[in-house]
């Protein structure tokens, strides 16, 4: 994973809209989930999700954007959440993720009806949320980050075929929060991440996905 200091990174990136910033590779983009160290351990041996401790019953998120992630789980450091993961998927895979997705609030920008955005909610197994992104010591940015959440086979795909590689990134989490809490911003490192954008002009319409 390729590295940059946070102070390069906020020169370089969108300062406002509706972004799905990640770490990509020519194919590939990371997305983060934080999970206790039970599932955390089963992930990082056998490279996909699964396990005793872990539920497909349930709505799993996923999140591209580093700092989004740190945001909700507290840098590592909230309850079962102590153990960040860069889970690599294919950029194909993560379209098909999109198209699948219905957003979470209505919003008549991108929905015609709120029937028409109930019924989608109901019949998608993927939700999308845009939230506003947050800096490292969590306050609210104007630009706004993407996570969505997987449920039924959407999430089963995503855990058990979709999964590249699974990487746990809680060391280098750690190191940067020790950065952090004694003031040194200016040697903060975060990964290098750039926009996303599907190949699928009016596929970003539909979800929001701007730039």
């Amino acid at each position: 994973m390729i590295t940059e200091l946070y102070q390069d990174s906020i020169q370089r990136l969108p300062k406002t809209g509706q972004h799905l910033l990640g770490h990509q590779t020519e194919d590939l983009i990371i997305v983060y989930q934080a999970y206790n160290h039970n599932i955390a351990d089963f992930a990082v041996e056998n490279q996909f999700l699964g396990g005793n401790h872990y539920s497909y019953s349930r709505m799993s998120w996923i999140k591209p954007n580093f700092l989004w992630m740190m945001y909700r789980c507290g840098w590592a450091e909230k309850e079962n959440q102590e153990r960040v993961l860069a889970l690599w998927i294919q950029k194909t895979d993560l379209e098909k993720i999109l198209g699948e997705a219905a957003i979470s609030s209505f919003n008549p920008k991108y929905y015609e009806s709120h029937a028409q955005w109930r019924a989608g909610l109901d019949q998608k197994e993927v939700r999308l949320q845009w939230d506003p992104d947050h800096d490292p010591y969590g306050n609210k940015l104007q630009r706004r980050a993407i996570q969505l959440g997987l449920k039924g086979k959407m999430l089963e795909a995503f855990g058990k075929r979709q999964i590249r590689k699974i990487e746990d990134v809680t060391n280098f989490v750690k190191l940067q929060k020790q950065l952090l809490d004694a003031g040194r911003l200016d040697e903060l490192l975060v990964p290098f991440e750039t926009a996303f954008k599907t190949t699928d002009a009016a596929l970003n319409d539909r979800v929001g996905i701007e730039g």
